[in-house]
């Protein structure tokens, strides 16, 4: 009787003195990876923002930014954004996070006519952010929100629309 009470009074000790599980969100942690914005249609223009990305997870917010590049090998055709994030954690666990904040992305469209003007674009999307760990270090994302936009400063044309993208992120701490 005595060795079963030293062994469940062993075990709550290793209970109680256990830190929380730490990963990859944890202050101070940097994730790299890569993420797609899905169909953004802006005055009849639609197209998708993908790229490279990173994070800096700060705590109780985590920053970060995007860079995409596209080009289909026409003429006067590429596509180039680049975009920052501030997401505020509402409610985290050990292997996830619940966010709201806002991207701000910066795009310059290639209409593929040699001659003809490019598109220039800016886009505000405040939403929400959900990051769930597969491993300490591995997270998926998934975003949702509204997307407010501008395009061209010479009809500018302001457009909004529900979007959501995903992404996938390795991080360092």
């Amino acid at each position: 009787m005595k060795t079963k009470l030293a062994i469940l009074g062993g075990l709550a000790a290793l209970a109680l003195g256990a830190g929380s599980a730490s990963a990859g969100g944890s202050e101070g942690s940097v994730g790299v990876g890569a993420e797609e914005i899905f169909n953004v249609n802006l005055a009849g223009t639609t197209f998708s923002i993908g790229g490279l990305s990173a994070n800096y997870d700060m705590g109780q917010f985590h920053v970060g930014g995007v860079l995409g590049f596209f080009d289909d090998g026409g003429n006067d055709d590429t596509d180039v954004f680049i975009g920052g994030r501030f997401y505020y954690h509402l409610h985290s666990t050990a292997m996830s996070d619940f966010s709201v904040g806002a991207s701000a992305t910066m795009g310059f469209l290639g209409d593929g006519n040699p001659g003809s003007d490019n598109s220039t674009v800016m886009l505000l999307e405040p939403g929400f952010q959900i990051r769930a760990f597969v491993a300490s270090n591995v997270a998926l994302s998934f975003s949702g929100g509204l997307t407010l936009g501008l395009l061209d400063a010479d009809g500018v044309s302001i457009g909004g629309q529900g979007t959501g993208s995903a992404g996938v992120h390795y991080y360092f701490f």
